[in-house]
């Protein structure tokens, strides 16, 4: 018990009521403490023992609704039979088989039905890597190679990922890039079409899209010369900046300014993508085609697995310029072809977009009995809602999120934040509409409890 409070003394856990979690629980926290890097982001003491669709038990036996789904990865649930069976199948056979130089037709079908999947008719390739970091550093490599020119542009709020590369691309958070310079030199960051937090201070849509507008009249003039820019990476709706969606003309806009210039548009849809908001792919909302498109998280059910998927005319690096050891993995690539099979025999895109307005719905209806519910944002099942200290100055609460995600913990439902005060919804794709209630109720009562103390 003496070191359960230290470790609650030292940490984020400080304000947690001493039985949760529980023994073996805090046992494995505090061994934590000692054995595992200090980087790695722990909201609240969840120790998992077992997960099945949109469920999870800690070790101490404690029932949990997930509404995290590994951060949009456990697209089918945990543990679904059919990619279980993939999974034991495929390492019966064989676990690994260098995908960079050999063949084998798991890699290659998956390979195909990626291609049939994301958007555009033109020919494309797919390179697999182990995860979505790996795969924008992929992107930011090829983008350069294939124009020959050296600058990027990105957004501030975006998250592309922690590896050298991708963490250029980030502006999400400081904590993420601190301590880290010299960085990838080349990326120059601008506001993301954020109408509620509008970086102008302006209204749509009378705005007319003037965060696009700026890149053209100002970056474009000031910063950096249209011809020597390479890529626009962008999230079609940011993540860990707070689940935040643009206008309806925004990706329009940025694809015709990417045409004008010869720029290549890369659209990261490593935590959107795979069915969770509706579609296939989130950039499909605003029917516009990226001439690369990331894919990790939610692409084979919680296996290591990211894809960069190009155009056959952009992908054209010679033999050898950029290879992996486990990317494509036979065991993750099985896990990937049973979760696209899943998603369609089980109607999951569909479902996502069901489950997620009943979501949105209720978080609307509920943002009228809670005034700090500032916004409530999203599309499918990737839905975000932004606490304020108050509605007119819209100053966040980050401290209010923070208690509001604790007590849903002690109250039995995983829930995890974004941006400065956002809290996200993001659950598998197979939950129903029981789960969903439930879970709302528990977090209406937790935020209900953290606005009374304050």
């Amino acid at each position: 018990m003496e070191e359960w409070e230290r470790v609650k003394k030292d940490s984020n856990l400080v304000d947690l009521k001493t039985d949760v979690p529980g023994p073996k629980a805090r046992s494995y926290v505090a061994r934590d403490r000692e054995a595992v890097s200090p980087s790695y982001t722990r909201s609240y003491p969840f120790v998992m023992d077992r997960g099945q669709g949109s469920l999870a038990w800690d070790v101490d036996g404690n029932r949990y609704i997930d509404f995290n789904a590994g951060i949009a990865v456990v697209a089918t649930g945990h543990a679904h039979p059919k990619v279980v069976k993939a999974i034991q199948e495929q390492a019966a056979k064989f676990i690994h088989m260098a995908g960079t130089d050999f063949y084998y037709a798991v890699q290659i079908e998956l390979a195909e039905k990626l291609i049939s999947l994301t958007p555009g008719d033109e020919p494309k390739q797919v390179f697999f890597t182990n995860s979505g970091a790996e795969a924008v550093e992929a992107a930011l490599k090829l983008a350069r190679y294939h124009t020959g020119r050296p600058h990027c542009l990105a957004f501030l709020g975006a998250f592309h990922g922690r590896t050298m590369g991708a963490v250029s691309l980030t502006a999400s958070k400081v904590t993420q890039r601190r301590g880290f310079a010299p960085l990838v030199p080349g990326i120059t960051h601008v506001p993301y079409g954020y109408c509620y937090r509008c970086a102008y201070n302006l209204e749509y849509p009378s705005c007319d899209i003037f965060c696009v507008d700026y890149i053209e009249s100002t970056v474009f003039k000031q910063l950096v010369a249209a011809d020597e820019v390479a890529a626009i990476f962008v999230e079609p709706i940011q993540g860990e900046g707070g689940y935040v969606v643009p206008p309806l003309e925004y990706h329009v806009r940025l694809r015709e300014l990417a045409d004008k210039h010869g720029i290549l548009l890369v659209a990261d849809e490593i935590q959107m993508g795979m069915g969770r908001t509706g579609k296939w792919f989130s950039i499909e909302h605003w029917g516009v085609v990226p001439d690369i498109t990331l894919i990790a998280k939610g692409i084979a059910s919680g296996m290591p697995l990211g894809a960069m998927v190009a155009r056959r005319e952009v992908m054209d690096w010679p033999f050898g310029a950029h290879g992996t050891t486990f990317g494509g993995n036979p065991v993750s690539c099985a896990a990937a072809s049973a979760t696209i099979q899943v998603i369609e025999e089980e109607g999951l895109v569909g479902n996502a977009a069901r489950m997620g307005k009943r979501l949105t719905d209720a978080a609307q209806e509920m943002q009228g009995r809670h005034p700090v519910i500032g916004d409530v944002r999203g599309k499918g099942l990737i839905v975000g809602l932004e606490l304020v200290k108050d509605h007119d100055t819209r100053e966040p609460a980050g401290e209010l999120r923070d208690q509001v995600v604790q007590l849903a913990f002690e109250k039995g439902l995983l829930i995890l934040g974004c941006g400065p005060s956002g809290v996200r919804f993001v659950p598998a794709l197979t939950i129903d509409t029981d789960t969903v209630d439930e879970a709302l109720a528990i977090f209406e009562d937790a935020l209900t409890e953290a606005e009374a103390v304050g």
